[in-house]
Order: structure tokens, then C-alpha cells, then sequence
């Protein structure tokens, strides 16, 4: 039985970029990169779907709840429901 190959991220970046670029056709980089061709998509997916991310400003973090408030609105859902019954 093998062993599973973990990949570092800076190289299932690699392979996803020139997949991307599409130079080489995804069995071409398998050959090249020892990867599955299902996998090298995989990782181009994602790439493109999380592109957006490298574009946001570093200072704006995303939207958090706060606990404090989450607790403010279960009672007061607590408290409607009590009072529709």
C-alpha cells in the first residue's frame, strides 16, 4: 500500500497557475507533475474561486458576529415566541 502524497501549497499553486494559463493540456502537466489529472482541476477550481481573496485589504477583516449580540437576539426570538403563544 502507498503512502499519500501531502503537497506543499506553494506547489498546488504552481501546477493550478500553469493550469490555468493552460500551456499544457491537464494530462501533460499530470505527466509532468506526477499529479492525477481530477486533482490538477481541482486545485484550478479553487484557485479561481478564491482568486477574490488575494484582492482584499489586509486591515478588513471579515465580518464578525459578536457573541454579545447573538445572545441580545436569542432572547429577544425567546421572547417573541412567548409572546405570539
Amino acid at each position: 500500500m502507498t503512502k499519500r502524497k501531502n503537497h506543499s501549497p506553494e506547489f498546488k499553486a504552481r501546477v493550478a497557475l500553469e493550469a490555468i494559463r493552460e500551456e499544457m493540456t491537464l494530462a501533460e502537466l499530470s505527466k509532468k507533475y506526477g499529479v492525477h489529472p481530477t486533482q490538477i482541476g481541482t486545485w484550478k477550481r479553487a484557485a479561481i474561486e478564491n482568486m477574490a481573496t488575494a484582492f482584499t485589504r489586509r486591515g478588513a477583516a471579515p465580518e464578525q458576529v459578536n457573541a454579545a449580540e447573538v445572545d441580545k437576539l436569542h432572547s429577544k426570538i425567546g421572547q417573541l415566541v412567548v409572546e405570539r403563544d
